[in-house]
Parts: structure tokens; C-alpha cells; sequence
């Protein structure tokens, strides 16, 4: 028989004292991480009033009025200084000039067709300056191509009048690339533009039947403005 015994060593002490470094109090968590609700407090007062100080200081002295409105409609692409040109009742110019070396040009077409208003009496006539090259004309280019497809049958006529181009041969690329089926003139060397007072592209001259402008102006149209000035010259 064998006699099982304890060493007194292993035996816990029945009145022993946690050890005070063994046992550490919590740590008092604040509001945010290790921060107490005083100093989340002066942090914000502090941020706030910096806040109101470059304000203040940023603000601007008296009153202002309200911004002006933006003006919606698309601008045209300035080529020049603001002049006074034609206006409505004038009776359009014919598109032919003479030069100071003595020769006339006249404005001729991509086949080589001389452009005359004399030609066109009785007709409604939409002159439109433009270049291929100006932004605010290649937007307004399908409103001429569907303006002419609708209104050719009802007397209108459309001569598009490129400027500031370096050849015949670019105008008629651009021609054939978007299916334009109205008359275009190149003047290369700006006459017609110079004649008519242009100053900005693209640049719209509505003509009645009579040959007097009826309004000119001097931006790009969209579809609803375009039919509008349109019915107003129509023949009747």
C-alpha cells in the first residue's frame, strides 16, 4: 500500500494577498481613443473660431447684387473687333467686289458656279459665314443640313460661306464628309466677308424674298431658333 503525499510548497496559502504589481487597474478609455470629453470640447471651440475669424476676414466689404444670369445660347468664334454692319431693312449686298487693283471677284460655288442674289429673287435666302475649323460652326452643321432638307421644297435657299480657309479643296472635303447638300462658296480671301461686316463665325444674314435683310445674327442657331427666323421669310 502506498501512501500518496503533498508537498506543502504547492499548496496555496489560505490567506495569501494578490500581488499589487500582478494585478493593474483598467485603463480609463476617453471618448475618442485617448481623449476626454474637455478636450474634444476645446478642440471644437478652437476649430470654430478660427473658422469665423477667415471668414471674416475673407467676407467682402459692403454688399454685392446677385450674379448676372449666363446667358445660355452657344457665342460665336470672334475673327475680329465688333463693327457696325448690316442691319434689318438694308438690302442685302450683292456677292461680287471690287478690289482696289482694279478686279471684281465674285463669289463662286465648289463647282464653280458664280453665287448671285439677283438669281435668287423671289426666294428666301440664308446666308450663313462659317469656317470648318470654327467649333461653334461644325455644332451648327446639322441644324443647316436638316433646315435645308425641310424648307428647299418651300423657297428657301441656303449659301454657306466658308472664310479664313486655305483651300477650295478642305472646304469641299468637309462637304462630301457630312452630306451637305446646300450651296458653298470658299472666300479665301475674306471679300465677301469684309463686304457683309462680319465680324464673328458663325454668322446667320436671313434675306426676304425682296432682297432685304430681315435679321442678322451673329452666333450659332439651334433648330427651334433656325425654323423661326425661317417662317418669317418664307415666301408667301
Amino acid at each position: 500500500m502506498t501512501l500518496e503525499t503533498t508537498d506543502p510548497a504547492l499548496e496555496p496559502e489560505p490567506n495569501s494577498e494578490p500581488d499589487a504589481q500582478a494585478v493593474q487597474k483598467p485603463r480609463r478609455q476617453g471618448l475618442i481613443g485617448p481623449f476626454g470629453g474637455r478636450q474634444i470640447a476645446g478642440g471644437v471651440l478652437i476649430v470654430a473660431v478660427v473658422a469665423v475669424v477667415i471668414l471674416g476676414a475673407s467676407a467682402p466689404l459692403g454688399t454685392v447684387g446677385a450674379p448676372a444670369a449666363v446667358d445660355p445660347r452657344p457665342t460665336p468664334y470672334l475673327v475680329g473687333p465688333p463693327v457696325e454692319g448690316l442691319r434689318a431693312g438694308d438690302l442685302a449686298p450683292e456677292l461680287e467686289v471690287s478690289r482696289g487693283d482694279g478686279t471684281t471677284f465674285q463669289l463662286i460655288d465648289l463647282a464653280g458656279k458664280p453665287v448671285r442674289l439677283a438669281d435668287l429673287a423671289g426666294r428666301a435666302v440664308w446666308i450663313n459665314f462659317w469656317a470648318s475649323w470654327c467649333p461653334p460652326c461644325q455644332a451648327e452643321t446639322p441644324i443647316l443640313r436638316e433646315m435645308d432638307l425641310e424648307y428647299r421644297d418651300r423657297g428657301l435657299t441656303i449659301i454657306g460661306i466658308s472664310v479664313q480657309e486655305t483651300n477650295a479643296a478642305d472646304v469641299g472635303a468637309y462637304v462630301a464628309k457630312y452630306s451637305l447638300g446646300f450651296t458653298v462658296a470658299a472666300d479665301l480671301d475674306g471679300d465677301i466677308f469684309r463686304r457683309y461686316k462680319v465680324y464673328g463665325l458663325p454668322t446667320q444674314f436671313f434675306i426676304r424674298p425682296d432682297g432685304r435683310v430681315a435679321a442678322v445674327l451673329p452666333r450659332p442657331l439651334d433648330a427651334a431658333s433656325a425654323r423661326a427666323q425661317i417662317e418669317a421669310i418664307l415666301p408667301r
